[in-house]
């Protein structure tokens, strides 16, 4: 009777082994994955690195101080990372109309830069590439956030601040934009109030009869407090809508942005936002073993359901099985 026992036992035996190997074989994607995953996060971080805006103009190492034009020795844009902005300075916007800074403000975080209308270069740049940005992105300007663009030129006119504002617009090109995006001109001291309470340094060259000042942008919080500079004349999206999310502090976004942005965090230095190692692998590491224990659970159910439909032959030979295993009187 034992004979006819073995071959089921060898099926059993043979369907465990199938199921070692084929956890084991999943395990070993799994890993392959994770390190595939792991190697290209090391390849990004290293080019982000490498790839390092500039703020403005940077000294060399043994540059002679007088060897610098004077007007490049003043500017900067020093980081004043949560200091409130003057919300309550005035200026006026592109209608002509006296507005506050702090109207602006409130629910929504703001895209603040700082800029003159008729600059022949950087300006330019700084608000074409601001506006490229923010055209990719899922987010709308006016519903989830505010663009603010303050004149630091206090010559130029709220004509001059309309027309730059329609070029923009046409770029942009998304329904309802004209009432997220503020182009603003005001006094010397108004100016001078704001630009230095975010760190904005410039100056104006004699020679050239034109401003010297740095590029970037800031993302400020909806209570006027910078939360992250963003330098140079090209700005990531990534880093944009990373910027936002956290300036927001969770109002806009979605789940899916919440993750992604724990998993980066944001360096001063470089003004961009690179991978967070430890948290990739945290979330890595995790999912790895969810992966695993749903492969195991299927798996099990899956044999639980085949042993329970037992053929008729096997079926047979289970009931005659106690009898022939009962010992002789």
């Amino acid at each position: 009777m034992n004979e006819k026992y073995q071959p089921r036992r060898t099926q059993r035996t043979q369907r465990v082994i199938q199921l070692n190997a084929s956890a084991s074989s999943v395990s070993s994607v799994v890993i392959i994955l994770v390190i595939a995953a792991l190697m290209f996060t090391a390849a990004r971080i290293s080019a982000q690195m490498t790839g390092t805006p500039t703020a403005g103009y940077r000294q060399e190492p043994g540059a002679v101080a007088s060897s610098i034009p004077a007007p490049l020795r003043e500017i900067g844009f020093d980081q004043h990372l949560d200091q409130p902005l003057p919300l309550d300075t005035h200026f006026t916007d592109e209608h002509g109309r006296d507005v506050r800074l702090g109207q602006y403000f409130g629910s929504k975080p703001v895209v603040l830069a700082f800029v003159y209308y008729t600059c022949p270069m950087l300006c330019t740049q700084v608000l074409n590439a601001m506006t490229s940005t923010l055209g990719v992105l899922s987010l709308d300007a006016g519903k989830d956030f505010e663009v603010v663009l303050v004149d630091f030129d206090p010559r130029e006119t709220p004509e001059q601040a309309a027309a730059k504002k329609a070029e923009q617009l046409q770029r942009y090109k998304r329904p309802g934009a004209d009432a997220g995006w503020h182009f603003l001109t005001g006094s010397e001291p108004s100016i001078k109030a704001v630009t230095t309470a975010a760190g904005f340094r410039y100056a104006w060259d004699e020679q050239t009869k034109q401003f010297a000042h740095p590029t970037g942008i800031l993302i400020v919080t909806p209570d006027g407090r910078p939360a992250r500079y963003l330098f140079g004349i090209e700005y990531g999206p990534r880093d944009v809508r990373f910027a936002l999310l956290e300036a927001s502090a969770g109002r806009i976004g979605s789940v899916a942005d919440s993750l992604l942005l724990y998993c980066y965090h944001y360096d001063p230095m470089t003004g961009r936002y690179g991978l967070y190692i430890m948290r990739t692998l945290r979330i890595a590491g995790v999912a790895t073993v969810l992966l695993i224990a749903t492969f195991i659970i299927v798996m099990v159910r899956r044999e639980k359901s085949s042993t329970s439909s037992v053929p008729p032959w096997n079926a047979s030979a289970r009931s005659s099985r106690p009898q022939s295993l009962k010992p002789k009187a």
